[in-house]
């Protein structure tokens, strides 16, 4: 139950962060935000701020399916 409430916690900041770090991050190519952190993902991966935004909300999403598993 514990570790099932603290995956949603953790998915919860993943999301702030990766939030913040979109607004934040600046890039090589790309005039808008979009594009910059798009390109970010792709070059980056799970280092930059839509990876972590996404990943927050699998990890979310895991937490409350695995409350319906048994």
């Amino acid at each position: 139950m514990m570790l099932k409430l603290l995956l949603i916690l953790f998915g919860v900041v993943l999301v702030l962060w990766g939030r913040y770090r979109m607004k934040k991050d600046d890039a090589l190519i790309g005039k808008t935000q979009t594009r910059k952190n798009i390109f970010n993902f792709i070059l980056n991966g799970q280092a930059s701020g839509l990876g972590q935004f996404l990943s927050g909300i699998l990890c979310i999403i895991l937490g409350i399916v695995s409350f319906f598993i048994k």
